[in-house]
């Protein structure tokens, strides 16, 4: 019988359902994360509402915490050293409260115990995830059990040839350039996680296509696509007026925000846009563009999915995004998405029909898509009510169903 021990740092939305869905088939032994919350906790009756919505985040059922170990001090750490702003501990890679030292150590706690595990017979397999899975899968593959990796990113090797474009072509954006800062030996250990993996599951097609650049892979690799929040119900798409675009997520050049603000410069009175998202360092060419545009810096998922549900097109021009739920969350709440290839964008939308797919760095092709919907507003709700249908089909459900079936070994490449 497959017996699985599975781990991972903060247990976001994806994770949490890949675990629900290996506890309902009856495969999961154990379950490590560093912090976990109780729903139905007395504490949530009393709790101030900022604190309870973090502490919602960590969330997990009554029955997958009876099968959860938590490793609580670090992450404690990292979030009281972000809070009263401490740097030095926090440190990519170095700090001893960064993400990085956190997941070292649930990665070595895990594998100690994966040993124990496997010496009395509880388990067959390991299910982990990238960045955290380098000492379990080694102890994993002396102890001849199977290896599952889950990966929610593209490979790091598309993201340093895209970065390096950008840096030379478009400098002004390059401080937003964050996240290709990871060491030699951190990218190594990320390759060798994928050697030493028995079965892949990718977000993605775009992600499964840009491990053709990881060397030894000799796992099969399937893609599960992400779940939706439920299909918002009536709703109002406007006839005149400006169309109304919207943008969420990091504002980062990862995510290609110089070409959704050059769109949105070229069709200046017939477009009005809104941004939510952080602005994760000091870049003077971000600043200018923020000033021309409602901005909203941070707000709570709800109020995002209300958001939604106030404009008619989602602008997501992405270079490198292994899946971008905030394409399927727009689906759901009846917007237009326009993205590039290099999202899951291709394996959620139809080209021209429920959305649009355009090249990477290319604005014009942005704006040509913009001024289409803008010429024609009975398009832009029938575009967004095909969807709402389309991804009506993209359920969390399916989700669990597509990784317990990967899992118990029902689904093969």
């Amino acid at each position: 019988m497959t017996r699985l021990a599975m781990s991972h740092t903060v247990g976001n939305a994806n994770v949490r359902a890949a675990a629900q869905a290996l506890l309902e088939g009856g495969l999961l032994a154990e379950f490590w994360i560093t912090l976990a919350w109780n729903p139905e906790s007395w504490l949530n009756r009393v709790l101030p509402p900022a604190l309870l919505r973090q502490c919602q985040r960590r969330a997990l059922s009554p029955a997958l915490l009876a099968c959860t170990r938590t490793r609580p001090w670090r992450e404690l750490g990292r979030l009281v050293a972000g809070g009263l702003g401490w740097r030095r501990p926090l440190r990519h890679e170095a700090g001893m409260f960064s993400l990085d030292a956190i997941n070292r150590d649930l990665d070595g706690a895990f594998a100690r115990r994966l040993r124990r595990l496997a010496a009395r017979g509880g388990v067959t397999g390991v299910y982990a995830y990238e960045d955290i899975a380098l000492a379990t899968f080694r102890a994993a593959a002396e102890l001849g059990l199977r290896r599952i990796y889950d990966l929610p990113s593209a490979h790091w090797r598309e993201f340093a040839a895209l970065i390096a474009v950008e840096e030379a072509e478009r400098p002004e954006w390059a401080p937003t350039l964050i996240g290709n800062q990871d060491s030699a030996a951190k990218n190594a250990g990320k390759d060798e996680e994928l050697r030493l993996a028995t079965t892949i599951i990718a977000a993605s097609s775009y992600t499964r296509r840009t491990l053709a650049a990881a060397p030894g892979i000799t796992a099969p690799i399937h893609v599960v696509p992400y779940g939706a929040p439920p299909a918002a119900g009536e709703r109002a798409w406007e006839r005149s007026g400006p169309l109304r675009a919207l943008s969420v997520g990091s504002l980062t050049q990862r995510k290609g925000i110089s070409f959704l603000f050059a769109a949105a410069a070229a069709l200046p009175r017939a477009v009005a846009l809104t941004v939510i998202g952080s602005r994760p360092v000091a870049c003077p060419a971000l600043d200018r563009a923020l000033v021309a545009h409602r901005w909203l810096p941070s707000l709570p998922h709800g109020e995002v999915l209300a958001e939604m549900r106030a404009h008619e097109v989602l602008v997501l021009p992405s270079l490198h995004d292994g899946f971008g739920m905030v394409i399927s969350e727009a689906m759901s709440q009846g917007l237009v998405v326009i993205t590039t290839p290099n999202t899951a964008g291709p394996d959620l939308i139809t080209d021209g029909e429920d959305g649009f797919i355009v090249p990477i760095r290319d604005h014009a092709a942005i704006v040509e898509r913009l001024a289409l919907l803008v010429r024609d507003r009975a398009r832009v709700e029938a575009m967004g009510r095909r969807a709402q249908a389309r991804v009506a089909q993209l359920t969390w459900e399916r989700y669990r169903a597509g990784v317990l079936a990967i899992a118990s070994g029902a689904r093969r490449a």
